[in-house]
């Protein structure tokens, strides 16, 4: 690895106090820095050990920063793939305790249900253009449609997105809807696929779950509250016949198990980084939780049924569960679906999922008109 050189600014700074560090940092825009095929981290502050906490199962082990002697400024190198991307807090330990947090010195937030992460980025990685707020783009209606679920005995809301002109054809059934359109920017990702003719006008209604871990892991009653319940009504809404389902880790499982117990209601799949565990232990947190998803699994190889249409399956590179995914590939090709397959240099989290949604809808929904792909 080739890492870039500590700049004489930095080192002269460190010295002078940390109030002049920080101004050194921010003068050259923040941190990592780039050069040769590395990344040099820096941080500002006191205590014990600093280290990069990330959420990659695969991925090798990083170096912990180096205080520089005499200063509160600490570096790490670290060698990132160019077309990487990831999340991370710092880890600070100080008399014993370890506390996360954001990385001060690196402007680029990703931001997640749980609040937001730094966000590391390889020297060849770019936001996709296509995820982009464009203002010279058409834009489709998202609204908000709040109804009694006699599955549930509750009231349920989900959202609808019309695109611009209306005319879609086909309903794509999103689960954790309200996710995919805060942190994967879906709507923005569909007006501008399809203002671009990457794809045909489609309908979306998004679906989110009041016990995900309850719902989402192969229960029957949610697929039945999604085939009786959601998809008539937003059929109603959007005048389309052709759905398809789709989802992210435990959203894929319960996508696959809807489209399983309800044969032919759906013509195709979008399944990322699905949470398809089929065995229980090994060093990726597959513990009792995913009890359900390995009895679905079972039946599922069981039992596969009609596997028809397209399916389109993507997960990062360093994600735990690629392996299933390649896996969940090859099954569902040898059952006779056309199956697309796309894998980033990239972890388990909502933007590694953004950015494989071209390709998913691109291959499910057929290319729109002007698609040369």
């Amino acid at each position: 690895m080739t890492a870039p050189r500590l700049p004489e600014s930095i080192v002269g700074a460190a010295r002078d106090g940390r109030q002049s560090l920080y101004a050194a940092v921010a003068e050259i825009g923040g941190t990592p820095l780039r050069g040769g095929d590395g990344a040099l981290m820096l941080y500002v502050g006191t205590g014990d050990g600093v280290a990069v906490r990330h959420w990659l199962d695969i991925f090798p082990p990083l170096p912990d920063f180096t205080r520089f002697e005499g200063t509160d400024l600490w570096t790490a190198s670290l060698d990132i793939p160019e077309d990487a991307r990831f999340d991370y807090k710092l880890a600070v330990s100080s008399h014993g305790r370890q506390r996360l947090k954001l990385d001060p010195l690196n402007p680029k937030r990703a931001p997640n249900p749980w609040g937001p992460n730094s966000e590391l980025r390889g020297s060849a990685y770019a936001p996709p253009a296509w995820t982009r707020l464009n203002d010279g783009v058409p834009h489709g209606n998202v609204s908000r449609h709040e109804f009694n679920s006699a599955t549930f005995g509750e009231d349920r809301a989900v959202h609808l997105y019309r695109p611009a002109g209306g005319g879609a054809s086909a309903l794509l059934v999103v689960h954790d809807g309200d996710d995919y359109l805060e942190f994967a920017r879906f709507a923005t990702v569909l007006d501008n696929l399809i203002a671009a003719r990457d794809i045909p006008p489609v309908a979306a209604v998004l679906s989110g779950p009041v016990d995900r871990r309850g719902e989402y892991r192969a229960n029957p009653a949610h697929a039945t509250f999604i085939v009786d319940e959601v998809l008539p009504r937003a059929r109603a809404e959007t005048e389309t016949d052709s759905a398809i389902a789709m989802g992210a880790s435990l959203g894929g499982v319960a996508s696959l198990h809807a489209a399983w117990a309800h044969p032919g209601v759906f013509d195709g799949l979008i399944l990322q980084a699905g949470s398809f565990v089929a065995k229980l232990g090994g060093p990726f947190h597959r513990g009792p939780v995913f009890g359900p998803v390995v009895r679905f699994m079972r039946n599922f190889n069981d039992r596969p049924g009609a596997m028809l249409g397209r399916v389109h399956i993507s997960c990062g590179s360093y994600d735990g569960l690629i392996n299933e995914a390649r896996s969940m590939t090859e099954l569902l090709s040898a059952r006779g679906a056309t199956v697309g397959f796309t894998e980033s240099a990239a972890g388990h989290d909502w933007r590694a999922w953004r950015d494989l949604l071209r390709p998913a809808l691109v291959h499910v929904l057929g290319p729109g008109k002007g698609n040369h792909d």
